[in-house]
């Protein structure tokens, strides 16, 4: 028997015991998934302000991609549907498969351009595998050359590939323009806002179960932080009722058990949390008061309750060595400096990123396991921004051993360029190892999907947009780990290092630039080892960067011309991670990003050659 509790938002009043849906919106990078969250969030009122969107990171809104899950709740006739929007790059799919085991359906977004993507892919079989029903949404229909019907028979051939059931392959279909807050059942109707494909959420995804008579039983997919509360807890509340105040027990997947006290608990409601006094089976809520909880861990009112199977994501593909900056500049710029404090730091970070592991080392060396450049690369900005300087290797594929062979990662890359640069992608992908398993042309645009080791494609997407001109898309995705291919061929090109310490002048730079090609310009600060740019030739090369123009009382015509230097790359955090060779480290802190020699002095570097 279920006793129907009241309960108030501000002035709204709400029966909590409405029915409540459990959705994860997931797709491909750039495909609308944020768009249409923050479009239905608009529709339902549940922000008033235009600018208010899922993206609130800074990240985020600066690289226009989401990075973390995130939840949000809307209310439509007399419904709560609790909605997670989730990340699209490929390197952020931890985040995707934690959240999957919380809720009871997901809504595909699939770009009726595009069509399906690896990350479609990626997410469509997570979602497959977990038994769960996809309604697909065909947005941007709106686009000079979107083709829905084509787009339509991709999702379903790729249904098939992955291996669904018929009740998957019987998926409901939307047609969407979720930039204008607009969805249709068909493309011949007339729809000015997204009720049909709210419509469609209550006709197709089933009602979160709520049985408040049973024991508390709840899981943690999600994990936050207040300066006042500690750490947050993000779960799905299976079974029974939790309230303030109430003695719980934390259960490992292992089995181990501990008490604690439920402190707080807050509900979801559009963008904000409304603190409520207790919640039920089927919703998702956020608690506080376990300063030790962790995600996949289960939360159960009695100690003979069995806990929930553990959380479990795809592993590590690329590791990289953090170490202190002991640079000539070190301790300049960065609050955090010790490797105390970045230990601490990749602790914390080991709590929340369940796609992240790190080997602490006794050397002061923490070796670091992620899911792609990316992945590591967010969270290297994240640090330095909070004031952090430390230094990284060269990102290294993981090999593993299996009976004796040597296994690495692969990845499925799929490329849309203009037809004129199919070539030259093609033959660079072809010396890094890649095999080409699909190629076709439509509309002067050639798609090509290839399959290549993840030690090709390091390094290569500066090369590709040189290569395109700007112009092509690159997807990537793991696809597991393969025997290793051996050596792979690669553009080699040398270091130009600085041999002295002091400020850049433009004159030396001047004559330098005709080596190669300059990562900095003049009234720069160097130090010995620092590398300023690199050489067209492919072998390193020590070069005097603050050589002045020696003066004499000789004048003659046309010796005092102005000096026209190229703008140098700017090294970026991504870039660098690209550029970086064996032997050189890039050091990252909150103001600059420079590359060095792991020796610094040429007489080290040509001692350990020998």
């Amino acid at each position: 028997m279920i006793v129907i509790q009241p309960f108030y938002f501000d002035k709204l009043f709400i029966n909590y015991f409405m029915e409540t849906r459990n959705i994860a919106i997931i797709a491909h990078v750039d495909h609308g998934k944020t768009t249409i969250t923050d479009a239905l969030m608009r529709q339902t009122g549940m922000v008033t302000n235009d600018s208010a969107s899922m993206d609130s990171n800074a990240l985020e809104q600066e690289r226009g991609i989401t990075i973390y899950s995130k939840n949000t709740s809307i209310f439509y006739k007399d419904t709560k549907i609790n909605i997670v929007d989730t990340p699209g790059h490929a390197d952020f799919g931890s985040e995707v498969e934690r959240v999957l085991r919380s809720i009871d359906s997901v809504l595909l977004i699939v770009d009726a351009q595009e069509g399906p993507m690896p990350q479609t892919k990626f997410v469509l079989k997570k979602s497959l595998e977990l038994g769960l029903k996809p309604i697909v949404v065909l947005n941007k229909i709106d686009k000079p050359a979107a083709n829905v019907e084509r787009a339509h028979d991709q999702v379903l051939e790729l249904f098939m590939d992955l291996g669904a059931n018929e009740q998957q392959l019987d998926f409901e279909v939307v047609y969407a323009i979720g930039r204008d807050g607009i969805a249709k059942r068909k493309m011949s109707d007339n729809s000015k806002d997204l009720n049909p494909l709210l419509d469609v959420i209550l006709e197709n995804v089933k009602p979160a179960i709520s049985d408040a008579s049973l024991p508390l039983q709840m899981q943690v997919f999600n994990l936050g932080y207040d300066d006042f509360l500690g750490r947050l807890a993000v779960a799905r509340i299976y079974e029974g009722t939790v309230h303030c105040g109430k003695k719980i027990f934390v259960k490992k997947p292992d089995g181990q058990t501990r008490s604690a006290t439920i402190t707080k608990i807050s509900t979801f409601y559009g963008i904000e949390k409304k603190e409520v006094k207790e919640a039920f089976a089927g919703d998702i809520v956020m608690i506080s008061g376990i300063a030790d909880i962790y995600i996949g861990e289960t939360i159960c009112e009695n100690t003979d309750q069995q806990p929930l199977s553990a959380i479990s994501v795809d592993e590590p593909t690329i590791s990289m060595n953090f170490l202190i900056n002991n640079s000539p500049f070190a301790g300049k710029e960065g609050k955090f400096v010790t490797s105390r404090q970045i230990r601490e730091r990749l602790e914390k970070e080991l709590e929340i990123n369940v796609g992240l592991k790190v080997d602490f080392f006794a050397n002061d060396t923490f070796q670091v396991f992620g899911r792609g450049e990316m992945h590591l690369a967010i969270l290297l900005e994240n640090m330095r921004r909070e004031g952090y300087e430390l230094q990284v290797s060269q990102p290294q594929v993981i090999i593993k051993d299996d009976s004796g062979v040597k296994m690495e990662p692969f990845e499925e890359v799929t490329i849309d360029v203009p037809d004129e640069f199919s070539g030259a992608v093609i033959e660079k992908l072809s010396k890094r190892k890649g095999t080409m398993i699909n190629m076709n042309s439509e509309n002067n645009h050639t798609r090509i999907i290839f399959e290549i080791p993840t030690r090709g494609i390091l390094g290569y997407k500066n090369e590709f947009v040189i290569d395109t001109k700007g112009e092509g898309i690159l997807c990537t995705r793991v696809i597991g780990f393969k025997p290793c291919v051996g050596t792979i061929e690669k553009r080699k090109v040398g270091s130009m290092v600085s041999m002295v310490a002091g400020k850049t002048l433009g004159f030396s730079l001047y004559n330098l630039q005709d080596r190669g090609t300059l990562y900095i310009g003049p009234t720069i600060e160097v130090y010995e080892g620092m590398i300023i740019g690199n050489t067209a030739k492919g072998k390193d090369l020590a070069v005097n960067p603050i050589k002045g123009k020696h003066l004499t009382n000789m004048r003659s015509s046309g010796a005092d011309e102005a000096l026209r230097l190229t703008p140098p790359i700017e090294v970026s955090l991504e870039r660098g991670m690209e550029i970086i060779k064996d032997d050189e480290y890039l050091e990252i802190t909150p103001k600059n990003i420079r590359l060095r020699k792991q020796l610094l002095t040429d007489n080290e570097r040509t001692k350990a050659k020998r």
